[in-house]
């Protein structure tokens, strides 16, 4: 039997056909361009290239592109805080990851760690700069096509809530909350203040509007989506 609030939640999942549309077109555009130049980058580094065929291909079998439809789904994100519209996906191509991280000050060595990671490509640009790599995302179906292929290039993707889960000490953060609504972001920024010192925090569509960190740099990167602005912070030691 159908309750009222699996009805509400159905209605929130609804898309107009003009933002299929714009969606659609906007991933075929983007998503080809970004491709392309991604398997150049990645022709150096075989072992990625492989991976990141093995991501296009979850990718093929599974798309990340569509909206959540399963109850389970839709209650695990209502449980987090958030609305199913945050959860549009688009993530950063590896070339555009790679040269952000790199400006960052990512190189040998360095930890990284993405929040929202989708299916992992940041990691995998990452760990083209012999980075250490992990990745939180909330979504299962997101995780589990792809979790192992990442393993094997030396790159972690987990399960998590990157609301509630212990962020660790990371050198650079990378956080693309383009879909995030105020109120997440806002929520997010605080558990943003408690890394540590000196911590870089690469922020994708909108900058972290928090005291405690200061704009090192600010311009435009490809997206899967298409251009977006990007701001480089770090956090400041706390003012007693």
């Amino acid at each position: 039997m159908e309750t009222p609030e699996h009805q509400r939640l159905a209605e929130e999942l609804s898309v107009t056909p003009w933002e299929r549309a714009v969606i659609l077109a906007a991933q075929l555009l983007f998503g080809l361009i970004a491709r392309t130049l991604d398997c150049l980058l990645l022709m150096v580094r075989p072992r990625l290239l492989r991976a990141y065929g093995a991501l296009w291909w979850a990718q093929v079998l599974a798309s990340p592109y569509r909206w959540p439809r399963s109850f389970e789904a839709v209650r695990l994100v209502k449980q987090s805080g958030q609305s199913l519209r945050e959860l549009m996906y688009g993530e950063a191509p590896v070339f555009s990851a790679v040269w952000l991280l790199w400006r960052a000050g990512v190189r040998r060595g360095s930890n990284v760690l993405d929040l929202g990671a989708g299916r992992g490509r940041v990691l995998l640009a990452a760990r083209w700069l012999g980075a250490e790599a992990t990745g939180l995302e909330l979504r299962p179906e997101h995780v589990q096509p792809v979790r192992r292929v990442l393993q094997r290039v030396g790159a972690r993707l987990e399960v998590a809530d990157g609301l509630q889960a212990d962020l660790g000490r990371p050198d650079v953060v990378f956080l693309n909350w383009c879909a995030f609504s105020p109120q997440t972001r806002t929520r997010l920024t605080r558990r943003l203040e408690c890394l540590a010192p000196g911590t870089r925090v690469i922020a994708v569509a909108a900058p972290v509007e928090s005291a405690g960190f200061r704009r090192r740099s600010q311009g435009w990167s490809l997206m899967t989506w298409g251009p977006a602005r990007v701001t480089l912070h770090q956090r400041e030691e706390p003012v007693h």
